[in-house]
C-alpha cells in the first residue's frame, strides 16, 4: 500500500491537509494555525488579512469586472485540546490521527479553500473576484463570525465548506431556539393537611399535565412537506423525588425547537404560548405560568433561486460524484450568513457544501477519505469556471 509520505509528495492538497491538521488548533486556540495561513499566503502572493477578530479575509481580484465575485468560508478550529496531532494512513487507506480527533472538520475545508486560492491566482483563469473567509470559534461558540465585519464582503454567493459528505449541497438548516416554561404556584403546604384546599396546586401536577399537550417530536408545517421542524422536551424539575409529603410550588420545563423557517417556528412558539395562556387562564388566582424564547440560532431559510444548486448537481454528476441537495436539521456558519448582508446590502445567499467525506467527526475515530478530496478540489474548480461563465 502506497504510504502517506508518498502521498504527500504526489499531491500538494493532500499535504496541505496533513500540515494544517497538525497544527492543534482548539477554540480560541488557532494562532498557530492562523500563522500558517499567513505565511502561505504571503509565500503565494495572495492577499490575506487579519480582521479585529483574529478571523482571515481573502481577496484575490477579479479579472473580469463583468462577472460576479464568490466567497468560500470553513472554519480554522477543531473539536479537541492543544496536544500534538499527528496524521498516518491507516489500513482502510483513510487518514487517522493517532489517538484524537483528526481535525478535518474543518481543517478538509480550510485546506480545500486555500488550495484553491493558490490554483487561482497562479491560473489565467477569467473570473469576478474570489473571497475566502477563515472563522475562529466554529465548534464552542461561533464568536468568529459573529464578530467578522460584512462590510469587507462584495459576495452575494457563500460557500461554506463544512459538510463531512462530498457532494452534500445543503441550501437550509435548521434554527435552535431553547424554551424555559417555569410554573408557580401560590399556596404549598403538607400534603396530608391541606391536600383538600380548593385553592392550592401541586406545581409539578400542572407542569406534567401541561407537557402532556405540548409538541413533542417531528411537526409538519406546510401541506407540500417543504419545511421539518422539531421541538424537544430537555427536562423537567419539580419537587424533589424523595420527599412526598410537600405540595410543590415551583416547575420548570425546558424545549428546544429547530426549524429552517422562521415562520414555522414562530407557529410553534405560539402553539405553546396559547397552552401556557391557557393553563393561566384555568389557574387564575393559583398558579401563574411564564414562557421564555431564547434564540441560540437563527434558521437558515432557503432561497428560492435554484440556478446554484441545479449547476452544482449538474457538475458533481459530470465527475461521477452523487449530489446530495437538501436541508439539514442542524446549525452551522450558513445560519449566521444567511441573515447577514453584503458590502452592497445585499442578503447572503449561503450553501452548505461537502468536498471531501469525513467519517467519526469530533471522535478518536475520525478520518478523511483524502482520494474523495481530491475529487472535491476538482468539482470546486469546475463550479467556479461555470460559475464564471
Amino acid at each position: 500500500m502506497t504510504n502517506l509520505t508518498e502521498i504527500r509528495k504526489e499531491n500538494e492538497l493532500i499535504d496541505l491537509f496533513c500540515n494544517l491538521a497538525e497544527i492543534p488548533s482548539p477554540s480560541l486556540k488557532e494562532q498557530n494555525v492562523s500563522a500558517y495561513i499567513m505565511d502561505f499566503c504571503k509565500k503565494y502572493e495572495i492577499n490575506c488579512q487579519f480582521d479585529d477578530y483574529e478571523n482571515i479575509y481573502i481577496n484575490i481580484p477579479a479579472t473580469d469586472s463583468s462577472k460576479q465575485s464568490l466567497l468560500l468560508s470553513a472554519h480554522m478550529d477543531v473539536i479537541g485540546d492543544d496536544s500534538p496531532v499527528k496524521v498516518y494512513l491507516g489500513e482502510d487507506g483513510l487518514i487517522h490521527a493517532e489517538g484524537r480527533t483528526l481535525g478535518a472538520d474543518d481543517k478538509a475545508g480550510v485546506a480545500n479553500a486555500l488550495y484553491f486560492a493558490k490554483y487561482l491566482v497562479e491560473s489565467n483563469v477569467k473570473h469576478g473576484g474570489l473571497e475566502i473567509v477563515f472563522t475562529r470559534d466554529e465548534e464552542s461558540g461561533m464568536s468568529g463570525i459573529h464578530n467578522f465585519d460584512f462590510s469587507l464582503i462584495k459576495s452575494k454567493y457563500v460557500l461554506v465548506l463544512d459538510s463531512d459528505s462530498l457532494g452534500q449541497f445543503m441550501t437550509s438548516g435548521a434554527s435552535y431556539t431553547i424554551v424555559t416554561i417555569d410554573i408557580h404556584t401560590f399556596k404549598g403546604g403538607h400534603s396530608g393537611i391541606d391536600i383538600g384546599d380548593p385553592d392550592r396546586e401541586n406545581a409539578a401536577k400542572l407542569v406534567a399535565d401541561l407537557v402532556s399537550i405540548l409538541p413533542q417530536g417531528v411537526y409538519q408545517c406546510d401541506e407540500n412537506q417543504n419545511v421539518i421542524a422539531s421541538c424537544n422536551i430537555g427536562g423537567i424539575s419539580a419537587g424533589n423525588v424523595n420527599v412526598t409529603n410537600v405540595i410543590n410550588t415551583h416547575a420548570r420545563v425546558t424545549y428546544s425547537i429547530r426549524s429552517s423557517s422562521r415562520e414555522c417556528e414562530e407557529s410553534i412558539k405560539d402553539m405553546m404560548k396559547f397552552q401556557v395562556e391557557d393553563l393561566n387562564e384555568e389557574y387564575a388566582g393559583i398558579a401563574e405560568a411564564s414562557i421564555v424564547f431564547e434564540e441560540h440560532l437563527p434558521p437558515f431559510e432557503k432561497n428560492w433561486d435554484n440556478y446554484i444548486p441545479e449547476m452544482f448537481d449538474v457538475i458533481a454528476k459530470s465527475l461521477g460524484v452523487k449530489a446530495e441537495i437538501g436541508s439539514f436539521h442542524a446549525g452551522a456558519e450558513t445560519h449566521i450568513y444567511a441573515n447577514n448582508v453584503n458590502s452592497n446590502g445585499e442578503k447572503f445567499i449561503p450553501f452548505l457544501v461537502g468536498l471531501a467525506n469525513v467519517h467519526n467527526m469530533h471522535s478518536a475515530d475520525e478520518d478523511l477519505d483524502y482520494k474523495s478530496m481530491i475529487t472535491g478540489q476538482e468539482l470546486l474548480r469546475k463550479f467556479f469556471e461555470e460559475f464564471n461563465k
